[in-house]
């Protein structure tokens, strides 16, 4: 019988290095004239939006055209948002520093995993610097431990799996759910709390939503009301969460009123700190948190403030054990030690065991610009977002929901005799992110619509914001006339 000599033309081709050599240098070229375009451009359009549909027409046209990989990478530039414009003021992820970016190239090729030590050796010493910084910014101690994950959804999960192993009655990890458990939370807290709850097999009814006050910080004043409620239906309550900041409003949790109640009732005490935990890097506002260093456990992004690409997730633990105890299993083919205290093995206190080498894009931005930058970023965001309220207050025709504590700024148009405030906010949000000009987001408050942004790029300065103030006023009056 003949044998079929595979054509390994083709193979050797997607590994040359000197095709990737050239190709990698055209790449380079390219993104480096589209952000010397995105940063001196403003007319330079945030985001080429177009409807659902034509958008997948576009690409399989394109997938079935014999275009170059340098035309296709032109062509994901041209049909992408561009959050280094400095008029992307949306949702809340990072605008990269560039060397992270080249970081996260050498992590694709090297290809490295981090769940085992020889296969990540690089990754996880890395990691372990990382996560000690960051331990030592919230406050810890020496007796802390953590791992970088893939986003605080993930990182929030893990840390009520630590909590449930720590506080639940009985060993779940073995027998299963024995008692009805709960945690408590801010009722504006982030979604992904409320489904970790019931992936845990919490149920709805398990998820004790605290109201919030008139700033939108989770009401300290009826803790123990909701407490004492569970408790009498028959909850064994594990953990409350503490909020750094709300997603929606940008508050902060009193995390020390928390740490209180927390130690007081026996519970785990979280910090949800994913977006807003990244001022711990800074002098100016790193009050915000105080208290956060009484947490059991917090999660902080870095691919929020701090810089880097998403995904990119500290959760660091106050006490090393509760770091390592949450997955303890045996996996003979992956560890020959079966000690679950080994750093250098994050597959023993992860969901993921093939991570890639998240650490290096964190410690590529550290050894270039120093820790000083995230401090910078941080500060400068925030103080764009004092800025943009104090500029709102000052225009009769707009409103501002609340002071932010944060980059993120909630407000609205008012002007409207002819239709609803909020329609009248959701048709200004549709035509200005159609035009590309800017690009800012919707939230509800109440049963109220705002305009909601998220200053997120150091390149955005006093007059894009004043710019953004001046379009949708030219919006409305368009609206409101025609």
């Amino acid at each position: 019988m003949q044998q079929t000599i595979p054509d390994l033309d083709i193979l050797q081709k997607a590994y040359d290095p000197s095709g990737f050599r050239n190709t990698g240098h055209q790449l380079i070229d390219l993104l480096s004239d589209y952000l010397e375009k995105t940063q001196k451009d403003r007319d330079y359009l945030v985001l080429p939006y177009k409807d659902p549909e034509e958008e997948l027409l576009f690409w399989q046209q394109d997938f079935s055209s014999d275009s170059g990989i340098i035309d296709v990478f032109k062509n994901i530039i041209e049909h992408s948002i561009h959050v280094h414009h400095p008029r992307y003021i949306g949702h809340q992820v990072a605008v990269p520093a560039l060397v992270s970016t080249l970081a996260g190239l050498m992590s694709d090729l090297l290809n490295n995993g981090t769940g085992v030590y020889e296969m990540g050796m690089a990754g996880n010493a890395i990691e372990k610097i990382i996560t000690d910084l960051v331990a030592k910014k919230i406050g810890y101690t020496n007796e802390t431990s953590g791992f970088i994950t893939s986003g605080g959804t993930l990182a929030n999960l893990t840390a009520l799996l630590a909590a449930r192993k720590a506080k639940a009655p009985s060993p779940i990890w073995e027998h299963g759910n024995q008692e009805k458990l709960a945690v408590m939370v801010s009722e504006e807290a982030h979604y992904c709390i409320d489904r970790a709850a019931r992936i845990l097999g919490f149920g709805s009814d398990g998820i004790i939503k605290i109201p919030v006050d008139k700033d939108f910080k989770i009401d300290v004043d009826v803790l123990e009301e909701y407490f004492d409620k569970a408790t009498s239906q028959g909850f064994h309550v594990i953990a409350i969460i503490g909020c750094a900041c709300s997603t929606a409003t940008g508050s902060y949790d009193d995390l020390s009123a928390l740490a209180d109640f927390a130690e007081k009732n026996n519970l785990w005490f979280h910090v949800d700190g994913a977006h807003g935990g990244g001022v711990v890097f800074s002098e100016k506002y790193k009050y915000l948190t105080n208290g956060i260093d009484r947490a059991d456990s917090v999660v902080i992004d870095f691919h929020k403030m701090l810089m880097t690409p998403s995904l990119n997730t500290a959760l660091i633990f106050k006490k090393a054990e509760n770091a390592y105890q949450t997955f303890v299993q045996k996996a003979q083919y992956l560890w020959d030690s079966q000690d679950t205290q080994e750093w250098y093995n994050s597959g023993k206190r992860t969901f993921e065991c093939t991570k890639s080498m998240m650490s290096i894009k964190v410690y590529a931005v550290l050894k270039t610009h120093g820790e000083g930058i995230f401090e910078k970023n941080v500060d400068h965001l925030y103080d764009m977002a004092a800025f943009f309220s104090k500029t709102i207050q000052q225009r009769s025709y707009f409103e501002l929901a609340m002071d932010p504590q944060a980059n993120i700024v909630n407000f609205r148009y008012t002007n409207s005799n002819t239709r609803s405030i909020s329609t009248l906010n959701n048709e200004i949000h549709q035509k200005l992110i159609r035009s590309g000009k800017f690009y800012i987001v919707q939230t509800t408050i109440g049963e109220e619509r705002y305009l909601r942004t998220t200053i997120m790029n150091p390149l955005t300065q006093q007059k894009d914001l004043i710019a953004l103030l001046d379009e949708i006023e030219i919006i409305a009056n368009n609206i409101i006339t025609a």
